[in-house]
């Protein structure tokens, strides 16, 4: 019985995919969301891509996004395990925990980490 474990070069891109994704969320929660002037600046009209992504976290946050998505692409990643949505639950995850969904995004990544001792997929 084979484990789905990604391989070495698998980890190195899943490790720069988190580590990416969870410097995106320091920067976009300590340097866009929480500062004073930054604020000031965008809900006075500044319309910069900061601004613009600063605004679209803030309405994802509102509705729980990043947690519900990274709970459900890594249930799918449990029932199914799969580089490519390991990945991607990661990232989400990541974001999720940084950007103040951090229950729901924290148990998507108990379920990433019971994903590694499920079986590899056959391949078809």
């Amino acid at each position: 019985m084979k484990l789905f474990q990604p391989s070495a070069r698998a980890t190195q891109w899943l490790l720069v995919i988190g580590f990416c994704a969870l410097g995106y969320a320091l920067y976009m929660r300590y340097l866009a969301i929480e500062q004073t002037p930054v604020g000031l600046a965008c809900d006075g009209g500044l319309d910069t891509w900061l601004c613009v992504s600063r605004r679209v976290a803030i309405k994802l946050y509102m509705v729980g996004a990043f947690g519900i998505a990274a709970l459900i692409v890594a249930a799918v990643n449990l029932l199914r395990p799969s580089l490519l949505l390991f990945a991607i639950a990661l990232a989400i995850s990541a974001l999720g925990v940084v950007l103040y969904n951090a229950g729901l995004s924290g148990l998507a990544i108990a379920l990433l980490v019971l994903s590694l001792a499920r079986r590899a997929p056959e391949p078809e």
